[in-house]
């Protein structure tokens, strides 16, 4: 069964640079007003995070997602998970997803606690079935009695570790994972490792985002290449390291 399929997906962007000054700003606005333009000023082009990509991931498959820095990476996840809609093409979803990306979907205002309710009635879970997961979520992010503080006060690698015990203990089809893993002291990251494993073992299915290719090769038994939008590999996890590294060698 296939999970996740992407048929020449397309997401862009509208490129609206920043006045230089208050005053050219004001400007530009009534100018456009007098000229009777309402809507996007599209004067200065579009932007095309992810083109032409295509791909299928099946259902209890681990994918590695890896490239540069602005490659399309954490936009092809929010696709997946359903936060943008593309421009072009048609992607098919089987499957609660959860996406796990530091900070989405947690309101900085509200206590751990309140995050945990918010990020399971996201997912259209009811109070009962968090309920069941609640005590198994605080244990395993070792929280203790800083789950009911506001989590604008948490540290990266708190606000981490919360949003991992959440994603896992809610029990989707796919996990979605966005470098999330790259943040945390080392015994939290073996410990959500094995976690993971446990997953794969289920038969569920993980994407997972990273720079880090031990950790992919580790995880994914395949992995693709994102580079200026497009996908240029798709592949096992260590061709793809290979892969990888040749782009960064060119770019340096």
């Amino acid at each position: 069964m296939i999970a996740l399929e992407i048929k020449d997906l397309g997401i862009r962007f509208q490129l609206h640079p920043s006045a230089a000054t208050l005053r050219e700003a004001v400007i530009r606005i009534l100018t456009r007003r007098r000229a009777g333009i309402t809507g996007l000023d599209d004067t200065h082009g579009e932007f095309w995070a992810l083109r032409h990509a295509n791909f299928r991931i099946a259902a209890g498959e681990s994918v590695g997602i890896v490239g540069r820095n602005g490659a399309g990476k954490s936009t092809l996840l929010k696709v997946l998970a359903g936060i943008y809609r593309p421009d072009e093409g048609t992607i098919s979803r089987v499957g609660r997803i959860s996406l796990l990306q530091l900070g989405t979907g947690f309101h900085p205002e509200l206590s751990g606690r309140e995050n945990v309710y918010l990020s399971g009635a996201f997912l259209g879970l009811n109070k009962r079935a968090i309920d069941a997961h609640y005590d198994s979520i605080v244990r395993f992010s070792e929280l203790g009695r800083f789950i009911d503080e506001p989590i604008k006060y948490y540290s990266s690698g708190m606000i981490a570790r919360l949003g991992f015990a959440t994603a896992i203990h809610i029990q989707p089809e796919v996990l979605l994972i966005d470098e999330v893993l790259a943040v945390g002291d080392e015994s939290f990251k073996a410990k959500c490792l094995q976690e993971l494993d446990k997953i794969k073992s289920n038969q569920k299915t993980i994407v997972l985002v990273s720079h880090l290719m031990q950790q992919v090769k580790e995880l994914c038994e395949r992995a693709i290449c994102l580079d200026r939008g497009g996908i240029v590999f798709d592949g096992c996890s260590s061709d793809a390291a290979a892969f990888y590294r040749d782009i960064l060698a060119a770019t340096r």
